[in-house]
């Protein structure tokens, strides 16, 4: 076998451990350390506008998604948290405006607008909650998020519990596919090297 076979084949099977290693994790990842229903704070996890800074689908599904259960009691403000990670709009300040604009007071709102990911969506927002003394949060994020994030909230000193924003309209099955897929190998690089290397104490 040639070295660029074999280069070929090293690099296939070092991908197909990390979507492995990625996938059981995604699989025992936790939900929740918490039985509460009702908690201090909801955590919106950020996600990129579009190229004009307007809302994504995803970004307007899980604005949406905070919007309903802030209705609903579950929590008496909104933290939205994510910086300026793809392009130059604030996903927190956009998402702010979405809020609003669904009838959420500004008074019930919180911004943290810095992080770039979800290591630091979650060590971030967990600073804003230690800082006002609020102890408990539901996560909400896209589905296929939700246990990378999982896995990052359980290394925090709050309750938590993870809900899903799910899609406003049905995906294409390609890119839904694709994200799962992303999400995997990002799963395994937060447990190979993430999670030493882009530590956040809150």
């Amino acid at each position: 076998m040639s070295w660029r076979n074999r280069l070929i084949l090293f690099a296939l099977l070092v991908s197909l451990g990390l979507l492995g290693l990625g996938a059981a994790a995604r699989l025992l990842a936790p939900d929740s350390n918490t039985s509460l229903t009702r908690f201090d704070a909801i955590i919106v996890l950020g996600t990129s506008t579009d190229s004009d800074g307007n809302p994504t689908p995803r970004q307007l599904a899980r604005v949406t998604e905070g919007v309903h259960e802030y209705e609903r009691g579950v929590a008496p403000r909104m933290i939205l948290t994510g910086g300026a990670a793809l392009n130059h709009f604030v996903e927190a300040r956009v998402m702010a405006r979405t809020a609003e604009a669904q009838g959420i007071p500004a008074s019930a709102i919180f911004l943290e607008p810095e992080a770039r990911n979800t290591v630091e969506n979650a060590c971030y927002a967990t600073r804003i909650m230690m800082a006002h003394g609020w102890r408990s949060a539901e996560v909400v994020s896209s589905a296929d998020q939700l246990p990378r994030a999982g896995i990052v909230f359980g290394n925090l000193p709050i309750e938590w519990r993870t809900h899903a924003a799910l899609p406003l309209a049905p995906e294409p099955a390609v890119y839904a596919g694709t994200k799962s897929v992303i999400e995997t190998l990002k799963t395994a690089r937060y447990l190979l090297w993430a999670r030493w290397t882009e530590r956040c104490e809150p």
